[in-house]
């Protein structure tokens, strides 16, 4: 079973930043996209930003130019780089496989997820 354990959310104020980071169990980690996701209270979960094993990166409108995902196979972790935060940009945060046929082939598992609050 793959598991996912993020880490790093927390309060800041606007114009701030975070990073977060996510470390994968398992050792097919290195080989799939990995995205992060966001949900607010009362929103479906987001996917914000993706990186595929090669290192090619996409994202969200809402966050293009302000976050950065990168990934360290050897290390099976993903990290989100989050500059310029936004009140908006409250949620909780996620890491997981970026499609959804690979994610249903490992069980769509989700970890506890890391909270941002953006906020003075």
């Amino acid at each position: 079973q793959v598991q996912f354990v993020e880490s790093g959310g927390g309060l800041v104020q606007p114009g701030g930043s975070l990073r977060l980071s996510c470390a994968a169990s398992g050792s097919i980690f290195s080989i799939y996209p990995m995205g992060w996701y966001r949900q607010a209270p009362g929103k479906q979960r987001e996917l914000v930003a993706a990186i595929a094993s090669g290192g090619s990166r996409n994202y969200a409108d809402a966050v293009k130019g302000r976050f950065t995902i990168s990934r360290d196979n050897a290390k099976n972790t993903v990290y989100l780089q989050m500059n310029s935060l936004k009140p908006e940009d409250t949620a909780v945060y996620y890491c997981n496989f970026a499609t959804a046929t690979v994610r249903t082939h490992y069980g769509d598992y989700w970890g506890q997820g890391t909270q941002v609050t953006v906020s003075s």
